[in-house]
């Protein structure tokens, strides 16, 4: 088999763009045989920022051939060859272009593409990009953006899938085949063929994997996996907890050479013991680099093994879950004296279920045909890879999550034991090991669905360390309010009933058709009466949410948001005129919904009685759980339309791209304290919470009354810590206040701002070589400060990079903002916290707004309102305790570790202007604060810099 693989370099990505450099290597026989390349005039001038991109200039090709003679020596190598390229339809586009405008017949060979290739076959691998999968197999891309370059490794590229085909097992190789119809796609053709050469190969060795029902699997049953603690083991678990971790420090020792305690960290191991032993709530803030994961998990360990008792461990972000499992755990297996388990559990959704998938795959029903089958194909793959089904584990194309959810665990329709695949099952196994371990690494969220679901799904425990415990109360709000997207019914509509072929109800008449008799009749005659009320239920929801959204178009300002966009809160009171026809169209939708529900319970229960026979057990199980899920967005719609509960706070939240289909209504509780006292705080034996962010002016009072904890009692059941960090920052960080910057009062005041924030920014950008964070409270002003930085910066060789603007995806933001040795990253809401970029990559960080709440947020405005009854000042009591912690948190983002050093910029000069700035100035851990004017940033900035280098 013969490929071309081909990369062009061109002008723009327009049809009337020019291409200005070729680069094309030939693989025969699994081997690189040939190569071509050449700059091409393309007699048109190229733009800059190409030459930034590529480093190809107007003189680079002044007298370079023309496409005419390029394509005529291209034209030879590409006969009887397979096309390939990484996104090769950019390449293609341009071949044929080139071809038909120089009198050649368009090339009519197969062409395949890198990207789908190593998406499937390489499931966990984070990006695409071409850089970064070279960096993933160690491939050195010398010239990134040179055709010739980005072909040779796009070849290295290809050659590594064709390995990994070739040492599939053979079962995962025929199941992606029958994915793709040989004759219908270029790929599945080839996989065809690599499918028929394996066959015809002499049998090697046998193949090692797990075959299970047709897929091969990594794993064996999971309740094998039995872990008994020796009664040895714990009586050799010393009394003392000093002397225990005497034992390990020793450990350490052996492991790290250069290993010396940090003092913080040795703190918080003995007040978290005492906390765990003592029976008492910990409030303990601890700032970056006290390493407060094993500040926890070392005497939870050691509390739970000792006692015979399980700890919890909840973090907020997925991110600190996967740290906790993949860094910390292994860690402490090395270096603890005695064996212990830890489990880490989320929540059902991340886990495969594999009876939906194997249902999936048998009869290969997709929504979007090549997307969903490339999906497929991965998991497939990944299924003999994966010991955990653990979504994280996977790197989804764009309509990867929505294939995800129709083939994820879900309670609604597992069939527990009865299920074919139990034994096999992720979610099972995930349980069990949870039952089985001394401690539990699980999230917020799973927390409150626990306790939600009257604590059925983790095991029982009296002992919680809460980790990112700033977020607590908000994640509890969010979970026990009770939130509707338009999406979420009209997906559930659509599982039930897409058309004729598609969903649940038409694969269940296609089976019940093929049976005689009155019961399959009548079954059939059920659906043939649901369908109509389906389509109808749709309507009305359409018709409802078009509705609600005007008037959320018409009563918002989406200058208010954060995101910019309309968000407009509902108020029992003062509803609309327009609500009564609103509530009829719902009350339209409840009836109709009711009766479905009826009538699909009915028919179930009965079909239960004899699914065996009808073989319809899956899709009936399916049903069951559609219908559960029809009926909670039923209650949620009606709840939000209703208002019954004058606790709650309602709103409604839209994009404005996306419009009515984008709606969610809202119906969140405005006060969670006394729900998070009765379930947490009083249920439970001993709550520690941490974070680098709980105090407010060197006080918990805040965060202690947010949580339902009261005032602070350091007497009693609570005791509140605050460790120093264990950073200079007085060395390390130097903080500076422009004094004379313009407010952001007044009329064009706006414009005016950004004016001279691109001027300063760009400054410093320049003197600091990029190395730059800029936080941003608002989405919009990022937006227009984004080009200004651009034009100014590009001149310099200095890349900038906005989130929302080059891409939405922190994750792959951060990394190309690491990657590139000169760059100015924008980010909004979610740069704030959990981005952690240590090291040289991060010199500056610039704060543009103080971080408060949009005052108009449904939320604040509730609260708002609730303070003022009370005759206290919600401005104190609740916008600056809020923006000072999440202040905090933004600063967080420069020093990460103790060789770290940098400056901070902060432009909002309400932090000397007002009597509140000081709580935000006194709340940062020791740095350097001066205040100067503008102009005397950079030269300040650049002396601190010349004092500072190490």
């Amino acid at each position: 088999m013969k490929f071309a693989v081909l990369d062009f370099e061109t002008t723009g990505s327009q049809s009337n763009d020019e291409i200005i450099q070729v680069g094309l290597v030939i693989i025969n026989q699994f081997q690189i045989t040939d190569r071509y390349t050449s700059l091409v005039n393309p007699g048109i001038g190229i733009p800059s920022s190409i030459t930034s991109l590529t480093g190809i200039t107007d003189e680079m090709v002044q007298h370079a051939p023309r496409m005419e003679q390029v394509i005529g020596e291209m034209v030879p190598l590409l006969t009887d060859a397979v096309l390939v390229g990484h996104n090769v339809g950019f390449d293609l586009s341009f071949l044929q272009k080139a071809l038909d405008e120089n009198g050649y017949f368009p090339f009519d060979g197969r062409v395949l593409d890198t990207m789908d290739l190593l998406r499937m076959l390489f499931p966990g691998m984070s990006s695409l990009q071409l850089s970064l999968a070279c960096q993933a197999f160690g491939i050195e891309h010398e010239r990134p953006h040179q055709a010739d370059s980005d072909a040779e490794v796009t070849a290295l590229l290809w050659l590594k899938c064709i390995e990994r085909l070739l040492e599939l097992p053979l079962l995962t190789l025929q199941r992606m085949c029958a994915l793709f119809e040989a004759h219908a796609t270029d790929l599945g053709w080839f996989l065809e063929e690599i499918r028929t050469f394996r066959e015809l190969q002499p049998a090697a060795e046998p193949e090692t994997g797990k075959f299970f029902r047709q897929f091969a699997l990594a794993v064996d049953d999971w309740d094998q996996d039995e872990f008994v603690r020796e009664e040895s083991d714990v009586a050799a678990i010393p009394d003392q907890f000093s002397e225990f971790y005497a034992q390990v420090k020793r450990n350490l020792q052996v492991r790290f050479e250069m290993y010396e305690d940090r003092e913080a960290q040795v703190k918080m191991q003995q007040e978290v013991e005492a906390a765990l032993q003592g029976k008492q709530h910990l409030l303990i803030e601890a700032g970056t680099g006290t390493g407060k994961s094993l500040g926890y998990l070392i005497p939870a360990l050691y509390y739970g093994m000792k006692q015979d008792k399980k700890v919890v461990v909840s973090t907020h972000t997925i991110n600190l879950q996967e740290q906790l499992k993949e860094r910390d755990v292994p860690l402490l297996h090395d270096i603890f004296p005695v064996p212990f388990r830890a489990a880490v559990l989320k929540g059902r959704s991340h886990y495969l279920c594999l009876r939906k998938f194997e249902h999936k795959m048998n009869a290969l029903d997709f929504e979007n045909a090549k997307e969903d089958r490339v999906t497929a194909g991965q998991m497939l793959v990944w299924l003999g890879e994966t010991a955990t089904g653990d979504e994280e584990e996977l790197h989804f194309g764009s309509k990867g999550p929505q294939f995800w959810h129709t083939v994820a665990s879900d309670a609604d329709s597992c069939l527990n034991r009865n299920c074919p695949w139990f034994r096999k099952c992720f979610y099972h196994r995930a349980r069990y090991a949870s039952n089985n371990a001394d401690v539990i690494i699980t999230n917020h969220s799973l927390l409150f669905t626990d306790m939600k679901a009257e604590n059925r799904i983790l095991p029982a425990y009296k002992h919680l360390v809460i980790d990112e415990a700033h977020h607590f109360e908000e994640v509890a709000s969010k979970h026990l309010g009770i939130e509707l997207h338009y999406f979420q019914l009209v997906n559930t509509l659509q599982w039930l009933y897409k058309d004729s072929r598609s969903g649940q109800l038409s694969h269940l008449r296609q089976r019940l058709q093929k049976h005689e008799g009155e019961l399959a009749a009548g079954w059939v005659m059920t659906i043939d009466q649901i369908v109509p009320k389906l389509v109808q239920i749709k309507e009305d929801w359409d018709l409802l949410t078009e509705q609600l959204y005007q008037l959320l178009a018409a009563g918002s300002d989406p200058s208010q948001s954060e995101m910019g966009q309309p968000v407009l809160r509902m108020k029992k009171e003062k509803l609309p005129s327009i609500w009564p026809t609103l509530q009829g169209i719902e009350s339209n939708l409840y009836l109709n919904l009711n009766d479905v529900s009826k009538k699909l319970d009915k028919m179930l229960s009965e079909l239960k009685e004899v699914q065996e026979e009808y073989e319809v057990q899956s899709v009936v199980t399916d049903l069951g759980g559609s219908g559960k899920e029809l009926t909670r967005h039923k209650d949620a719609l009606h709840f939000f339309m209703n208002m019954t509960d004058d606790t709650y706070v309602y709103w409604l939240e839209a994009s404005p791209t996306m419009k009515a289909k984008s709606l969610q209504l809202f119906s969140v509780p405005m006060d969670v304290s006394p729900m998070l006292k009765e379930y947490f705080f009083d249920a439970k034996e001993s709550v520690v919470m941490t974070s680098a962010t709980l105090s407010v002016d060197k006080s918990f009072q805040y965060t202690c009354e947010q949580l339902g904890l009261g005032t602070e009692d350091n007497g009693g059941k609570l005791k509140t810590v605050m460790l120093p960090s264990p950073f200079n920052y007085r060395q390390q960080a130097l903080v500076v206040i422009p004094r004379d910057f313009p407010s952001l009062k007044g009329m064009g005041s706006e414009a005016v701002f950004v004016e001279k924030l691109v001027d300063s920014l760009s400054d410093i950008a320049v003197e600091t070589n990029g190395r730059m964070l800029v936080l941003f409270t608002s989405n919009r002003m990022l937006k227009a400060t984004h080009p200004g930085l651009k034009d100014r910066l590009t001149a310099h060789g200095i890349q900038v990079l906005g989130q929302g603007v080059d891409s939405s995806n922190r994750s792959k933001l951060t990394r190309m903002f690491q990657s590139h040795p000169a760059c100015v990253l924008l980010g909004t809401s979610s740069f704030w916290e959990g981005v952690d970029i240590p090291g040289e990559a991060l010199t500056c960080l610039a704060i543009v707004r103080l971080p408060f709440q949009p005052p108009n947020h449904p939320l604040v405005e509730a609260k708002t309102e609730f303070l003022k009854k009370q005759n206290l000042n919600p401005f104190m009591k609740l916008s600056v305790p809020q923006a000072v912690i999440r202040f905090k948190q933004g600063f967080g983002r420069l020093v990460r570790t103790a060789g770290d050093k940098g400056i901070v910029v902060i432009y909002d000069t309400r932090v000397i202007d007002t009597n509140y700035g000081r709580y935000f100035l006194y709340s940062l851990p020791g740095p350097k604060i001066e205040h100067m004017p503008t102009t005397q940033l950079v030269s300040r900035i650049k002396q601190w810099m010349g004092e500072h280098e190490q």
